[in-house]
């Protein structure tokens, strides 16, 4: 809505692909690694980033961690009907302190714009290979851990 009353041309990808694209983070480190989704778009988010030639990253200092994960656990956007296997597959990779994001304001989980569930996921360790792991569990939609995309942090 902003872009519009700004005059600024606006799109689909059903139209064309982006020239760039810019978003926020909710953690960021110094090898560029993002964790995204506080607000449950992870997947549009991403979807984005992968079709934008460079997208640029708006931090502020309160973003910028040593250690990804030490402020923010993992989202990760679920099938509802394959909640439980994720959960164990989740366990089974090392996850811990696993929760259902529950909605603000209202009884229920909090439901994605695709309409999937969301698990928060609290990993000691994050490795380069973790989100792809994360993703090849059947029922996983997207994860809001983003490793090695072409961004720009812009502080």
């Amino acid at each position: 809505m902003l872009c519009s009353k700004l005059n600024i041309p606006t799109t689909t990808l059903f139209e064309k692909k982006p020239d760039w694209s810019f978003d926020g983070a909710d953690e960021v480190d110094e090898n560029k690694w993002l964790i995204k989704g506080r607000g449950g778009a992870m997947f549009k988010e991403k979807l984005n980033i992968i079709n934008s030639p460079i997208t640029y990253i708006l931090v502020d200092e309160s973003k910028k961690v040593n250690k990804l994960g030490s402020k923010f656990k993992i989202p990760v956007e679920c099938f509802p009907e394959a909640i439980n296997h994720i959960k164990n597959q989740l366990i089974e990779l090392g996850g811990t302190e696993i929760e259902l994001r529950k909605a603000i304001g209202k009884d229920g989980p909090c439901i994605t714009e695709n309409g999937n569930l969301i698990l928060d996921v609290k990993f000691q360790n994050i490795e380069q290979d973790l989100e792809k792991k994360i993703k090849s569990i059947s029922g996983v939609i997207e994860s809001g851990l983003f490793i090695n995309y072409n961004v720009e942090i812009i502080e």
